[in-house]
Formats: structure tokens, C-alpha cells, sequence
């Protein structure tokens, strides 16, 4: 039977794959998409009837099944961390399966249909999963010092990107401050997985946390 660590190693490799392929594939319809730019939500690379929509559902699959590898990569002791990139990966499934309108509109300044309500939802419910899983490693001792120090680092990035976003959303709306908040917060996330899965490849169960 094959050892866990070494299973755990494995899975987060694959997390790290995934997280390149995701993030190329979603960087690529955004760049190469008919969206706005840097002043529209990077969803809107998803939209129907965009060229690049296929391109931009499988990097999100592609960076919800690393979600879940990654989830599979913590040692058990990690549940509440494990349970929260879960959630994550869920949120992001769901938002690349239900596609946004055209200009992807939330509330307070546009209407929005039930999709889009949906598609921000789980947007968000995924970022702030993400976002709360980084907290969690901190807080845990087994974590080791290497996974603790990069969720730290990850956290006081993302905390108050998060905070701006959330209050750009809701004060200023859809533009230029919006967009390039939202793409900062996304790559920050995405680096953490990939460094917290670099780690975690190295790693194999009984070693002394590192």
C-alpha cells in the first residue's frame, strides 16, 4: 500500500499543475477576450457569447479540482483548513458553470439576473473561502512553519484587497479601481496555492514539520 505522505505529495503536485493550467487558460481569455479590460470583472471572459468562453470555463475547473487537490494534499490534522478549500473549489465550480450576462452587472448600481447573482455568488463565497483557509493554516501549529509563514503572507495580502473590493463594489461599482482590485486579489490567491503547494509536494508524512 502506498504511503499517505506520498499520496499527499502527489496530490499536491497536481494541485500545482492545475494551478498553472487555470491560471494560463483564465489569463488567456481575459487577455484575448472581447471584454472591457481592466475595467470590467475578469468573468466576463465567460460571458455566452464570447469567443474565448470555453477557454476561460476550463481554467476555472482547472483551478477548483486545485482547490480540491489541495484540500487532499493537507495532513488530516488540517480538517477545518482542508474543509474551507472544499468549499472553495465548490464556489469555483459553480461559477464557471453559470455563466454571467454580458457585463456580468451586480447590484447596488445595475440590474442583475438570477445568474449573475449566482455566478457573484459563488465567485465570492469561493474567494472568501480561500481567503479564510489562509487564516486557518496560520492559526495551526501542525501546519509546520513553512505552510504557516506563506498562509500568513497570503492573508495580509488578501485580507485588505478583499476589504477593497468588496467596498469598490459597493460604492463605486463596475470600472478601472474595481478591475485591477479584483485581479490583484486573484493572483494573490493563485500564487498562494501554488507556493502552498510547492510546499506540500515536499513533504511526506512522519517528517518534522519544516
Amino acid at each position: 500500500m502506498a504511503d499517505a505522505g506520498v499520496l499527499r505529495a502527489a496530490a499536491a503536485s497536481a494541485a500545482a499543475g492545475c494551478v498553472v493550467a487555470g491560471a494560463v487558460a483564465v489569463t488567456v481569455a481575459v487577455a484575448a477576450g472581447p471584454g472591457p479590460g481592466l475595467t470590467g470583472y475578469v468573468s466576463e471572459a465567460g460571458v455566452t457569447d464570447s469567443g474565448y468562453a470555453g477557454a476561460y470555463r476550463i481554467g476555472v475547473f482547472a483551478l477548483a479540482a486545485a482547490l480540491l487537490l489541495l484540500a487532499a494534499a493537507l495532513p488530516p490534522a488540517l480538517r477545518a483548513a482542508a474543509g474551507l478549500l472544499v468549499a472553495g473549489a465548490a464556489g469555483t465550480a459553480l461559477s464557471g458553470a453559470v455563466a454571467c450576462s454580458t457585463g456580468c452587472p451586480l447590484p447596488p448600481f445595475e440590474a442583475a439576473t438570477v445568474a449573475d447573482l449566482v455566478h457573484g455568488g459563488a465567485s465570492i463565497a469561493a474567494t472568501a473561502a480561500v481567503v479564510f483557509a489562509m487564516l486557518a493554516l496560520v492559526r495551526q501549529p501542525a501546519a509546520g512553519r513553512a505552510l504557516r509563514r506563506v498562509a500568513g503572507v497570503g492573508a495580509a495580502l488578501a485580507l485588505p484587497l478583499s476589504g477593497a473590493v468588496g467596498l469598490a463594489m459597493l460604492l463605486v461599482g463596475r470600472g478601472g479601481l474595481v478591475g485591477v482590485l479584483e485581479r490583484l486579489l486573484l493572483a494573490v490567491a493563485a500564487g498562494w496555492g501554488l507556493v502552498t503547494a510547492a510546499v506540500l509536494s515536499l513533504r511526506r508524512e512522519g517528517r518534522a514539520p519544516c
